[in-house]
């Protein structure tokens, strides 16, 4: 059963609909997405570092070993997130994957430091007391209490980019009210046990990481920037963000800002004397009205929040992977039929339809196979207002042979949205 893009009736629509395979759709969205965010310091195609003994530069190479003399007369042993660093496993007596996975650790405190072995043995010295005084290996566990509200909504772990980095979503907007923050971050004391879930929500995400010279060492942060109070949160903001430089070194590949407001210039410039340069390098950021469009860029549909234009709600990745989600684009001024052929007498299809920005206009009709039948309609056509934010949802039990057709009509608006869908077809028990 093949999904397509189909013309619809020319009398029907004002615009005809274009008929598009899926692949250019595919294509057309890679596209798309990639004009839809702004960088600071270097283009959306940043690559990661490499964790590859072998694409090591000389110099690299040689401040590595000297990170490791250092470190062999440390006066006692050292792990950093359950990898054992000080002394340095050594290949040939303790196994390669566990000198590799050090390898790995060592490079993200040497990069942290321009590959300066000293500085980044000062680091890692200041990062293991830290580690230790707070309680680091042991918060992954705790119950903390009071911090129930902030799940899920102010900073969580959800699912994994288009490369299986780990996602972590931080969304501040909550503070704007005033109970909460009083609640939360009213007092000093209140800071305190606020970071420390905060460090909870990264230890867990650092968890989920391989850690290995090739496997997946970072992850990628999502910052919704949507109502965030600028002056409440600036004490919280500086705290949060010298304690994840100073002990979680290179853990994050992108940071990705959405939603992000015209003051954000002026944030900028307060946090930025906070971060090194390499920090800075991996930042993105996109406008209000361009969140899915830049969070498609790096995250399939089926993994972004719905909040966001996606198609996943809270709970959904405890079940197991999502079916995936086809991405196309609607052009400004179009009007795209998205027919599912094949659909036999007595079965039940299911849909789920994202886009991000909305504002058009969206109907489903089923039409039988027989040319004596009439169309039904599933959905009668309405307008899908751009506040919308949660994606479509409708199941449906053909009592004939047929095919479905969800319409989404554009029109009306000259802007070109990204959009994603996947349905479900359960036949008929015999």
């Amino acid at each position: 059963m093949e999904p397509a893009l189909a013309n619809p009736d020319p009398i029907s629509s004002p615009k005809p609909a274009t008929k598009r395979s899926l692949l250019s759709s595919l294509m057309e969205a890679t596209a798309v997405s990639t004009t839809a965010t702004a960088v600071l310091h270097r283009s959306s195609s940043f690559d990661e570092d490499s964790y590859l003994i072998s694409t090591l530069k000389p110099s690299e190479l040689k401040a590595l070993d000297e990170l490791k003399q250092l470190l062999s007369s440390a006066a006692k042993p050292i792990s950093m997130w359950g990898v054992p660093v000080a002394p340095p496993p050594c290949a040939s007596e303790d196994g390669e994957e566990a000198a590799g996975r050090t390898d790995v650790v060592l490079l993200k405190f040497l990069r942290a430091r321009d590959f300066d072995a000293g500085q980044a043995h000062a680091m890692l010295l200041r990062c293991a007391e830290w580690r230790a005084e707070f309680g680091a290996d042991g918060v992954a566990e705790e119950e903390l209490v009071g911090f129930k509200e902030l799940e899920g909504v102010v900073a969580y772990m959800h699912g994994w980019d288009r490369r299986g980095h780990p996602v972590c979503y931080n969304a501040y907007g909550v503070f704007k009210d005033k109970a909460v923050y009083e609640r939360v971050l009213g007092d000093a004391d209140k800071l305190q046990r606020f970071l420390r879930w905060r460090v909870q929500v990264m230890e867990r995400g650092v968890r989920l990481l391989q850690l290995r010279p090739a496997g997946v060492n970072a992850i990628i942060q999502v910052t919704d920037l949507k109502d965030m109070p600028k002056r409440e949160l600036r004490a919280a903001s500086k705290h949060i963000l010298s304690l994840f430089q100073d002990n979680y070194p290179e853990m994050v590949a992108r940071k990705v800002f959405i939603n992000v407001p015209w003051y954000f210039s002026l944030l900028y410039s307060v946090i930025s004397p906070f971060l090194t340069e390499r920090t800075k390098s991996k930042f993105v950021i996109a406008r209000e009205g361009n969140v899915t469009e830049m969070l498609y860029k790096f995250i399939r549909p089926e993994f972004v929040p719905v909040q966001y234009g996606g198609l996943s709600h809270p709970g959904d990745l405890q079940n197991g992977p999502p079916k995936p989600a086809t991405e196309f684009i609607i052009k400004g001024g179009e009007k795209v039929d998205l027919e599912i052929d094949g659909i036999e007498g007595g079965a039940t299809i299911a849909w789920d339809i994202a886009v991000g920005g909305w504002d058009l206009d969206y109907g489903a009709v089923y039409v039988p196979s027989d040319d004596g039948s009439y169309t039904i309609v599933v959905e009668k056509t309405r307008r899908i207002p751009a506040s919308a934010d949660e994606p479509i949802h409708h199941v449906f039990t053909a009592k004939e042979d047929g095919k479905m057709v969800l319409s989404l009509d554009n029109t009306g608006s000259r802007r070109r949205k990204v959009a994603a869908y996947r349905y479900f077809v359960r036949k008929h028990a015999n």
